[in-house]
């Protein structure tokens, strides 16, 4: 038996390693490359500080905008389609960039230029996002028990890109902007080119409505609220990205006025949490195996409020760095389970309208956390972070003791 097991789950290993995480792979590259790189590119090509802040705004307000429209095109021509196309018209407009940089380095055409990149970019890549968590998603269905195992490689190669893609980006830039932009144009290109092996997903009926993205916001919302355990575990994510916000609107605050350190430990801080979230998400693909979502999902919120709760109050920088690793993990794992559960439970028909609903709803208390940092003086900004804490601590608590006993979080 085990010897006819062992070449059937090989093929499907390397099934969806050339048909789902290899062109993730490519477009989380240049997701984060484009997400980190192009307000660098912008401030030395510019040299304006606002102008940087607001290119990366130019970035994330269209991207916000777009999440209805993508979760609906998703539903309506399949991941695939939208995956190849989403990043080729990425590939496309970066190379437009490319030419027009290596005409114009500097100047007028030059600052519109990178401009109009940030905000094109930011659009395609939602696009493109959306795709290819439908496309896992549907992945995740097809592989039944093993689910959880597919989901938390998909997060690995999000995190792995996190860590390493603005690096590039930066290092990249000391060779010039059009050599930046030229590795993630190809990046772009290969994620194209890749998202031709992915499966189709499947698509909603020919008579559903075509349109807005509120109909599509509207859908995921009505969705999420027929699934109680999706909307639980949404509700307590949501309270707990808030503390998280805080914490890194508020951390170049902490770490530089608060310790004393420099800018570039603040960075160090993160790229901690992102090497302690991969080694949360390898190690929660085996204890899924062993425990079920429950008791890994549980255990991870506790480890995230407990981390939080500490770092609010950590006496230097070092315990500091820590705790916040340690509150990353604890988010690292719960997003595994966050993952595992909707793959199940999202109606395929309806997955890309209600990831597009899900991911706005958890993304919402970000704003809210810089809105709160710019309104409370960096003393106090210890007894806000503490308070936020808090209420992450009950909402995970709320959210898992409902869901202790629901069916879907017991495998």
């Amino acid at each position: 038996m085990s010897a006819a097991v062992t070449p059937r789950h090989a093929r499907h290993a390397a099934g969806l390693m050339h048909s789902i995480y290899l062109p993730r792979t490519a477009d989380a590259l240049a997701f984060a490359m484009s997400t980190y790189g192009i307000p660098l590119l912008v401030l030395a090509t510019t040299r304006s500080a606002a102008l940087t802040g607001a290119a990366f705004a130019l970035e994330w307000i269209p991207r916000l905008a777009a999440f209805g429209w993508a979760g609906s095109i998703v539903d309506r021509r399949g991941a695939a389609v939208v995956f190849h196309l989403a990043s080729l018209g990425r590939a496309l407009a970066l190379a437009a960039g490319v030419a027009l940089l290596h005409l114009h380095p500097t100047g007028t055409v030059a600052t519109a230029t990178v401009m109009v990149l940030a905000a094109t970019t930011g659009v395609l890549t939602e696009f493109s996002y959306i795709a290819a968590e439908t496309a896992g998603a549907a992945a995740g269905r097809r592989a039944g028990a093993q689910a959880h195992r597919v989901q938390a490689v998909l997060l690995g190669i999000d995190q792995t890109a996190t860590l390493a893609g603005p690096a590039l980006a930066g290092v990249l830039l000391l060779a010039g902007p059009t050599s930046m932009l030229a590795v993630i144009t190809v990046l772009s290109l290969l994620a194209a080119l890749l998202a031709l092996r992915t499966p189709p997903s499947p698509v909603a009926p020919a008579r559903a409505p075509k349109g807005r993205s509120s109909s599509g916001l509207l859908t995921g919302w009505r969705t999420i609220r027929s699934l109680p355990a999706l909307g639980w575990l949404v509700t307590g994510l949501t309270l707990s990205n808030l503390a998280t916000g805080l914490l890194q609107a508020a951390g170049p605050v902490i770490v530089v006025k608060h310790f004393g350190q420099s800018t570039t430990a603040v960075g160090l801080v993160w790229s901690a949490a992102a090497a302690a979230t991969l080694l949360s998400v390898t190690l929660c693909r085996f204890a899924l195996d062993r425990l079920g979502l429950w008791p890994v999902g549980a255990a991870c919120a506790a480890l995230a409020s407990l981390g939080c709760l500490a770092a609010a109050q950590a006496p230097d920088y070092r315990s500091y760095l820590v705790l916040v690793a340690v509150l990353m993990a604890g988010e690292g794992g719960m997003t595994v389970v966050l993952r595992t559960l909707r793959s199940r439970l999202i109606p395929p028909e309806k997955f890309g309208s209600t990831l597009s609903a899900t991911i706005l709803i958890l993304l919402l208390p970000f704003p809210v956390a810089g809105v709160l940092t710019a309104l409370t003086p960096p003393d106090a900004l210890g007894h806000v972070i503490t308070v936020c804490a808090a209420l992450q601590a009950l909402g995970l608590f709320c959210a898992f003791a409902r869901l202790r006993t629901d069916p879907t979080l017991r495998t």
